[in-house]
């Protein structure tokens, strides 16, 4: 009896034990699923989250992308603006400086005329046409290229004659286009002086330096540019400078008149013995 007794708890405490781990198992199996539940809310919570942070960020880089566009197209108008203003400012520039060669140009002229008194109609027309730039290699008349001291003017002036206002040019094409200028707008006849041609001839004559009242070579006297050495050699090279026509005369008798002698006053003895003088009028004070 005791021994069923004792069965009977045992069965009822193991019954009892089983319905407490089922309850418990049964209170897991709630929590878990309740646990899963609260994650799938989570998830799909999050998923929707996402979605509109997708969509948010979608539509700022269709923003991003549309103020792009904007700025490029500003910029490319702010481009054309300033290439606009760029040609407008470079035509203005191209303006102003034409107006300022023009108004030089005039000036140049107009000096030219102030500065041309005293010679040739042709050789103020041949500088004229030079000045607008319709003859080139021009350089000028001989006198505008020396520099002579005051005190060798006068006889430096008679030595070089009418070819003071012999037209210095580069070429012998030069001076043939200035020439059919001439020709075609009859303004006269002038003598031109191209640098590549002319040449001097030596002058051989010894012991001058001994000779009472000699002063110099007349070429000796002239200052001048480097280019135009040779052109004032040929126009004076075989000419003598002395201080008066005494000497002039005996440094004549001496060499037998082979050479011209010019007095610093202007009195001249000729190759050959023929003597001019008398007062300068013609030339006279151009290079003054």
């Amino acid at each position: 009896m005791a021994q069923l007794t004792e069965r009977q708890t045992e069965a009822r405490v193991t019954a009892a034990a089983k319905k407490s781990a089922v309850e418990a198992a049964t209170a897991r199996l709630q929590a878990a699923s309740h646990e899963q539940q609260e994650a799938a809310e989570n998830l799909k919570k999050q998923q929707e989250e996402q979605k509109e942070n997708t969509e948010y960020l979608k539509k700022l880089e269709e923003t991003l992308a549309r103020l792009e566009n904007i700025k490029n197209g500003l910029s490319m108008k702010l481009q054309k603006r300033r290439q606009h203003l760029k040609q407008a400012d470079d035509a203005e520039q191209t303006v102003t400086r034409e107006i300022e060669h023009d108004e030089n140009r005039l000036q140049i002229l107009r000096d030219l005329e102030k500065n041309m008194e005293g010679y040739q109609g042709a050789v103020k027309a041949v500088m004229r046409e030079s000045a607008r730039g319709a003859l080139r290699g021009i350089h000028g008349p001989l006198s505008q290229l020396i520099t002579v001291k005051p005190k060798y003017t006068a006889a430096i002036e008679t030595a070089l004659g009418a070819a003071i206002q012999n037209i210095v040019t580069d070429t012998e094409n030069d001076a043939k286009r200035a020439i059919q200028f001439l020709k075609e707008s009859r303004a006269g006849r002038a003598t031109f002086l191209p640098i590549a041609a002319i040449r001097a001839r030596e002058f051989t004559e010894k012991g001058l330096d001994d000779q009472y009242g000699f002063v110099s070579m007349a070429a000796d006297l002239v200052a001048t540019d480097r280019q135009y050495t040779e052109i004032i050699r040929a126009q004076l090279a075989r000419t003598v400078v002395a201080e008066d026509m005494d000497a002039a005369i005996a440094i004549a008798k001496k060499y037998n008149y082979r050479f011209r002698i010019v007095t610093l006053d202007g009195q001249v003895i000729n190759a050959g013995g023929s003597m001019t003088g008398g007062s300068r009028t013609q030339n006279a004070g151009i290079l003054s």
